[in-house]
């Protein structure tokens, strides 16, 4: 009995940091990504065995973060961003390059992408800034928490990596928007950015960055050079058909015509083995993960929380649609990876940091509501112990009648113990 109770403590301990919704959503996205590594590696177990590895320990990290209240991980929000922004200065000094971008840094025994790390630093750092001035909201905060995206982003704009950067601020721009910045000026800044495409085209653009969106709207233009990445993975996720040529079965993937299939454009070896309808349950299962955010941002108990969550949440989208997009031929190729799916030690550990940040906030509104039920309970007993005593004073009134001095030592135990009662409580 003993064992079995001890055993109930310790499941409990284990499984109260943990959203059930989020969890089983990451473990459905994590066991497709093993069979889509498998495939995309020329059936190795290389990059299988690293995925599980990073996976494993984002479950660990998960859990770890998903203790700790919110108000607990905000105190932390200005020193990663910090840390954030010094990496990517390092990055700048003495960064590693990669198919002509430099985005890595190494440490020696390994090697990390500081970019991946503003994922959090920015939301949470921002997040922070505004709860520092809840309800008294001006319009120097707002251009302050802009300077605090701006910087970080105009690092990441010279590695170059123009489709990160862009949805990094994009992750800031929603805490804005959540934190309740006024539709006048979200639509003076939708103008104001429509209005300076000129000069970002112009001024603000790298050649190929241009090449890149030119080839979104006429891939057959150069069909073997700039558009051969968007037309290889369109005709893998077209042939693919209704039901996909089976697990093992992509002639794209398998014949290596699908570029970073491991990587940015694993989607595509998704739709041509699993077809259209796995391509629904894979953004079934996103969309349960779009909706339980929301759901927590909804219900969170302070700015902080639900700035957080709702940019979290918006983030996490806008990653996997970009993704699919650029896989898809409707957005320009960048360098994205498809959220818990594609290979890459730092995406996924940061993933997981998101995820497991929602389950904290989640965690706090979890445990507000048990402290309103409790209080309930406790009004409860109140009433019926105040039931009682009027009870008991009717009680009184009728012995009054027969014996006025029992009466007067009834009525003053009564009086006395509940008192004693209410203290008590």
């Amino acid at each position: 009995m003993n064992n079995t109770s001890a055993w109930k403590n310790f499941k409990s301990t284990i499984t109260a940091p943990i959203d059930p919704w989020l969890f089983f959503a990451m473990l459905a996205i994590y066991i497709m990504s093993l069979f889509l590594l498998y495939s995309a590696d020329g059936q190795e177990f290389g990059q299988l065995e690293n995925k599980t590895i990073h996976t494993v320990l984002g479950f660990a990290l998960l859990w770890i973060i998903a203790v700790f209240k919110p108000q607990t991980a905000a105190k932390v929000a200005l020193p990663i961003y910090i840390v954030g922004v010094l990496l990517l200065i390092g990055v700048e000094v003495a960064g590693v390059t990669v198919n002509g971008s430099t985005r890595w840094l190494s440490l020696g025994f390994t090697r990390i992408q500081p970019s991946e790390i503003m994922k959090i630093g920015i939301p949470m750092t921002v997040a922070w800034y505004f709860q520092r001035y809840e309800g008294r909201l001006k319009w120097i905060h707002y251009i302050v928490a802009l300077v605090l995206i701006l910087v970080p982003v105009a690092l990441i704009l010279k590695q170059p990596d123009l489709g990160t950067a862009a949805l990094i601020m994009a992750s800031g721009i929603f805490v804005i928007f959540f934190a309740g910045l006024p539709w006048k000026a979200i639509f003076s800044a939708i103008i104001a950015f429509v209005a300076s495409l000129p000069l970002l085209w112009n001024y603000g653009m790298h050649d190929y960055q241009k090449t890149r969106v030119l080839t979104l709207l006429d891939p057959t233009k150069d069909p073997l050079g700039a558009g051969y990445h968007i037309i290889q993975s369109m005709i893998a996720i077209g042939s693919g058909g209704v039901w996909g040529k089976g697990w093992l079965n992509g002639t794209q993937t398998h014949l290596d015509y699908i570029p970073e299939s491991t990587t940015d454009f694993i989607f595509a070896v998704f739709g041509e083995e699993f077809g259209l309808i796995g391509n629904i349950l894979l953004l079934l299962v996103y969309l349960i993960i779009l909706a339980r955010g929301l759901w927590i941002a909804a219900q969170a108990q302070s700015l902080y929380s639900r700035t957080l969550a709702g940019a979290l949440t918006m983030t996490f989208f806008c990653y996997a649609f970009v993704n699919m997009g650029m896989v898809s031929g409707i957005l320009p190729v960048v360098g994205v990876p498809l959220p818990l799916v594609s290979y890459g030690g730092t995406a996924t550990l940061s993933i997981m940091v998101v995820l497991a940040l929602l389950m904290g906030i989640a965690n706090e509104h979890k445990n507000l509501r048990r402290r309103n039920a409790d209080n309930n309970d406790l009004t409860e007993a109140r009433n019926n112990m105040e039931l009682g005593v009027e009870i008991g004073k009717l009680l009184v009134a009728f012995l009054v009648l027969i014996n006025p001095f029992s009466a007067l030592s009834i009525y003053l135990d009564l009086t006395q113990n509940h008192s004693l009662s209410l203290i008590h409580i």
